[in-house]
């Protein structure tokens, strides 16, 4: 019956103190580690757009054009100088002086976005093979995005490379050194 009691105390707001421990795990809930809440505030920042489209559109049938629609809407928040094909600065790393282009997502930024997204669609009951953000024409989005983004700044895309495990690397420059005496 105490228990009861309790549970009307915290829904009523009841005001009177709990015995020591008791109730402590639902006042302190463990932190979330930051990809959790990134995770969490993309998923729910996505959730609303579809509620603020008109008509609105349920999460069971969002599809990928949705989710590019939100990337786009996404841009007028970024942060990023995207210079555009007729500016004085295309093509140019770092422009000497201010211009009227855009501000855009970055490339990564969306694709950290889609990352996230992608994985709080299953996370919450969606089936891989539904996954809307897991489409080809997303990929070909975001590939088209980097590869413009990259052409405006004058800085080609380079794929980074996988570091090699530290025994390779030994191995690979004793032979080098071996080679040049």
């Amino acid at each position: 019956m105490m228990s009861i009691n309790k549970g009307k105390e915290i829904a009523g707001g009841s005001s009177r103190p709990t015995p020591a421990g008791a109730g402590a795990d639902q006042q302190s809930p463990p932190a979330l580690s930051r990809y959790v809440s990134q995770k969490r505030r993309d998923w729910n920042t996505f959730g609303q757009y579809l509620k603020n489209q008109r008509p609105p559109v349920a999460l069971s049938l969002c599809n990928a054009n949705h989710v590019l629609d939100f990337l786009r809407y996404l841009d007028q928040f970024g942060k990023t100088k995207v210079h555009l094909q007729g500016c004085m600065f295309f093509g140019q790393p770092e422009p000497p002086g201010p211009c009227t282009c855009p501000l855009k997502q970055a490339w990564g930024s969306l694709d950290a976005v889609i990352g996230r997204l992608r994985a709080a669609y299953e996370e919450n009951g969606g089936l891989p093979e539904t996954n809307p953000f897991a489409s080809g024409s997303i990929r070909v989005y975001l590939r088209e995005v980097r590869d413009s983004q990259a052409k405006a700044r004058g800085i080609p895309y380079k794929k980074k490379k996988k570091k090699k495990s530290p025994l390779k690397s030994n191995e690979d420059t004793s032979s080098f050194t071996v080679q040049q005496s």
